[in-house]
C-alpha cells in the first residue's frame, strides 16, 4: 500500500519517464523528491513518493507500466511528465494525443477524481544539450517537434481543468548554462530539477491546503 497512516502526511505518486525518475542524478535531486522536499518545508509533509517511471517510456510504455504496478486507489497529489520519446521516436501526433489523454484520465482517477490535485508538467527541450549537438539532428527540428507536443499535451491538460507547468522555456536555458544538465549532456542535473520543484510548489500547496 502506498498510503501513511499518520494525518499530516500526503500521499504522492509521480508518473513519467527518465525525467521522473531523474536519469543521472541520485534520487533526492529528481523533481518528484526536491518537491516533497520543499512542501515539507512549507509543513506539507509527504510519505516517500510513489514513482512509475522508466527511462525511455513512451506514452503505451507508461500505461503498461501503471498496469503492471502496485498503485494505490487514492493519491493527495499526482504529476504526468510524458511524450520525450514518443517524439524522439518519431511517433505520431495523434496517437500522442489519444494515448496522453488517455493517461491524464487516469492520473486524474488516482487523485480520486479530483482534477486539481493533478499536475501535468511539460516536456522539456532536449535539442538544446550537447547530446542532441552529436546526434546527427538539427537542433531547431528537435525543438519544433518539442512545441508540437507539448501544444498538444497542454491542450489536453486544460480541457480536463488540469494545472500545466511550463518547464520548457526554462529548460533551453540549458544551451548557455551547462550547470543545469546533468553529466550526461542529456538530462536535467538536480539544479534544473530544483526550479521545477519551485514552479510546482506553490500551486501544489494552494491545491492541498484547506
Amino acid at each position: 500500500m502506498d498510503t501513511n497512516t499518520h494525518p499530516s502526511s500526503y500521499t504522492y505518486l509521480a508518473l513519467g519517464d527518465s525525467y521522473t525518475i531523474g536519469e543521472a542524478v541520485a534520487e533526492a535531486d529528481s523533481f518528484p523528491f526536491q518537491l516533497v522536499a520543499l512542501l515539507g518545508r512549507s509543513k506539507l509533509q509527504f510519505a516517500r513518493p510513489k514513482v512509475i517511471a522508466t527511462t525511455g517510456w513512451t506514452t503505451s510504455e507508461l500505461a503498461a507500466g501503471i498496469k503492471a504496478a502496485t498503485v494505490a486507489t487514492k493519491y493527495d497529489l499526482v504529476t504526468l511528465l510524458i511524450g520525450v520519446n514518443n517524439q524522439y521516436r518519431g511517433q505520431p501526433i495523434t496517437v500522442y494525443r489519444k494515448e496522453f489523454k488517455a493517461l491524464l484520465k487516469q492520473a486524474i482517477g488516482f487523485a480520486g477524481g479530483n482534477a486539481k490535485h493533478v499536475f501535468v508538467v511539460s516536456i522539456p527541450d532536449w535539442g538544446v544539450t550537447p547530446f542532441a549537438m552529436e546526434s546527427g539532428r538539427e537542433p531547431e527540428t528537435i525543438s519544433a517537434a518539442i512545441d508540437t507536443f507539448n501544444a498538444i499535451n497542454k491542450a489536453e491538460t486544460l480541457a480536463l481543468g488540469v494545472s500545466y507547468i511550463d518547464i520548457t522555456p526554462g529548460s533551453r536555458l540549458a544551451k548557455t548554462r551547462p550547470a543545469l544538465l546533468a553529466s550526461d549532456g542529456l538530462h536535467p542535473s538536480g539544479k534544473m530539477y530544483a526550479e521545477w520543484a519551485k514552479d510546482l510548489a506553490p500551486q501544489v500547496a494552494r491545491a492541498l491546503r484547506p
